[in-house]
């Protein structure tokens, strides 16, 4: 590898997962001048995950060909994958909305929250819990009176998003940040001991023949589940018919996959996807902790189910502590783990989004770590991690790392990233986005169907 800033975080990688540096020779990390207006050391982190990403997929396939794929990426890529979404092109016009209501809000002491309605039954919540008119500006006036904590609190006991933004020493001295800032990025839990499995060659791509269920919503599950079908994996994406989506993240997070609606509140919404887990490889949950367990989808019923699947779990504030039920996004773990945060100022998002998208690839790596596992010693793995976990980790490797000076007052624009871009025919039209950032042998990888509405596909598995 050439780029000597993404090393730190590329040796933690692999060292967290018991590789040892000898794989990094199959991987070129080319350093390109930075991109996003951070001071943040976005482009090797993630350059360093999307890395990790590759050396796994060329692990998978040197197991089942025997050939060892040489693996590149490029920073400058690798960091504006992290603001992918960004990029998004529909019918040549940008396909990212911002929801006016969502934000920064001072309150009482001069203290400030961060906001989160971007679903319509969570800004109708938070809108009733303040006692508000629907008018940002009504929202503002009546959070003058109220306490920061209070809107914290209140809002994680009615099931809302809303953070009181910390500094970083103020998040470290609570509770659950401190539980969580012990917590490695990905952790690895073996349910049960099952004979090893074959990773025998499947096709097109490291993870062509493979099968991964992909439970989740927004933007770091899916990313799991882009991922792997990025390396070949057929992925179905399971979405519930009565739950809102955004129309522009499920272009974003879809390509690549299949996807279809099923019920699990229904007795044969939850048969059909018994029925799909007997086929599957991989098991992602990116749900609220508990819901999909409540259904009979939690770990250990998996692993009893299909002995041998690898189930990831990914939440917002998961682990140890008095949070790791509690609902939230990106954002919101910015603003309560101090990355928003600026003294004396009103508080400010990173332009990008790295803790969805970086622990949408960690996600994936995870898979691939425990395939592997599963291959080389068997058992039945799960593999947890959370947004939080992955913003201490950021904080480590920036702390390692240091930051990275100059940076650009502003983030490009797609006609000053057009190199990077692809365009596609799909049913919402004419698609524009970035392509994958990881190249093997030179060449880029390559998702084989464009993103699809959700529920266009039939609840089973093709025939490959």
């Amino acid at each position: 590898m050439t780029s000597t800033r993404a090393q730190a975080p590329l040796r933690h990688l692999l060292a967290l997962v018991g590789w040892s540096d000898d794989l990094l020779q199959r991987l070129v990390i080319e350093e390109r001048p930075k991109v996003l207006a951070t001071p943040w050391p976005i482009g090797p982190v993630a350059a360093a995950v999307l890395g990790a990403v590759g050396i796994a997929a060329s692990r998978i396939h040197e197991i089942r060909t025997g050939e060892k794929r040489q693996v590149t990426v490029d920073t400058r890529a690798a960091e504006l994958a992290m603001a992918s979404s960004s990029y998004l092109l529909l019918n040549g016009k940008p396909a990212k909305q911002m929801e006016p209501f969502t934000g920064f809000y001072q309150t009482a002491g001069g203290q400030w929250v961060y906001l989160h309605g971007n679903f319509q039954h969570l800004r109708e919540g938070l809108i009733k819990m303040i006692g508000a008119g629907e008018d940002p500006s009504d929202v503002r006036r009546a959070l003058l009176l109220w306490e920061a904590e209070e809107v914290e609190a209140e809002a994680i006991r009615r099931g809302l998003c809303a953070a009181r933004v910390r500094s970083r020493a103020e998040c470290l001295e609570d509770p659950h940040c401190t539980a969580i800032s012990r917590l490695p990025p990905i952790r690895f839990e073996k349910l049960a001991s099952v004979q090893k499995r074959e990773l025998a060659s499947g096709g097109n791509g490291p993870l062509a023949g493979l099968r991964m269920l992909d439970l989740s919503r927004v933007i770091a599950g899916p990313m799991a589940g882009r991922a792997m079908a990025e390396h070949g994996a057929t992925v179905m994406l399971v979405s519930s018919p009565n739950l809102p989506s955004i129309v522009p993240l499920v272009i974003d997070t879809g390509f690549g996959k299949r996807s279809t609606f099923i019920d699990l509140d229904t007795v044969h919404g939850r048969d059909l996807l018994r029925s799909l887990v007997l086929d599957a490889d991989v098991f992602l949950d990116a749900y609220r902790p508990g819901a999909l367990e409540l259904r009979g989808f939690g770990p250990h019923e998996l692993a009893r189910m299909k002995p041998g699947l690898i189930s990831v779990s990914i939440s917002a504030f998961g682990g140890p502590g008095p949070w790791q039920g509690r609902r939230g996004y990106d954002t919101l773990v910015q603003a309560t783990t101090g990355m928003a945060y600026r003294e004396n100022r009103q508080p400010r998002l990173l332009p990008c989004q790295p803790l969805d998208y970086l622990t949408g690839y960690l996600s994936a790596f995870a898979a691939m770590v425990a395939l592997i596992r599963g291959h080389e010693e068997g058992g039945s793995w799960h593999a947890s991690l959370s947004l939080a976990a992955t913003a201490q980790w950021m904080w480590s490797m920036r702390d390692e790392i240091g930051d990275e000076e100059p940076y650009p007052p502003a983030n490009p624009g797609p006609d000053q990233v057009s190199d990077l871009l692809w365009r596609h025919d799909t049913a919402f039209g004419e698609v524009t986005a970035l392509a994958p950032a990881l190249r093997f042998d030179g060449e880029a990888t390559r998702w084989r169907r464009p993103p699809v509405p959700l529920g266009s596909d039939p609840p089973a598995w093709p025939r490959e």
